[in-house]
């Protein structure tokens, strides 16, 4: 998963819980396929979410996220990272979705995450990044 950050926000996909409807933002990224390092797959899951590309791609290092989703417990290691996406008119855009599925991807403000009012995921220290 990325870390794109535009000033005091982040990128990330809205979606909701479907056993209680509650909203929730995750950053963008995806597995890795078997041969795929981290960034490489990070790579392709940009391009295949949004159709960008991304440049300066930096490990921020790994969160392990344990978190209850559609009433059943979860677990993941997720690679982190920061990057910048190398088309800067998408930093304009406020109507970005995920291609394949039409999921909402927005700009999300750090200071609503940090006061609770917007839910992130996965939380952890990259969201100081």
């Amino acid at each position: 998963m990325a870390v794109v950050r535009r000033g005091d926000e982040m990128l990330a996909s809205l979606g909701s819980d479907p056993s209680d409807g509650r909203e929730f933002y995750r950053l963008l990224g995806g597995g890795v396929d078997f041969g795929e390092t981290g960034e490489q797959a990070l790579r392709r899951e940009f391009r295949e979410e949004l159709g960008a590309e991304l440049d300066d791609v930096r490990s921020l290092g790994v969160v392990e996220n344990i978190f209850t989703w559609n009433a059943a417990p979860g677990h993941e290691v997720v690679l982190m990272f920061s990057a910048r996406l190398r088309d800067a008119g998408l930093y304009d855009r406020d109507d970005l979705v995920v291609l394949d599925s039409g999921d909402p991807v927005g700009w999300v403000p750090l200071a609503d995450v940090r006061s609770g009012r917007i839910l992130l995921f996965p939380e952890g220290p990259h969201l100081e990044a």
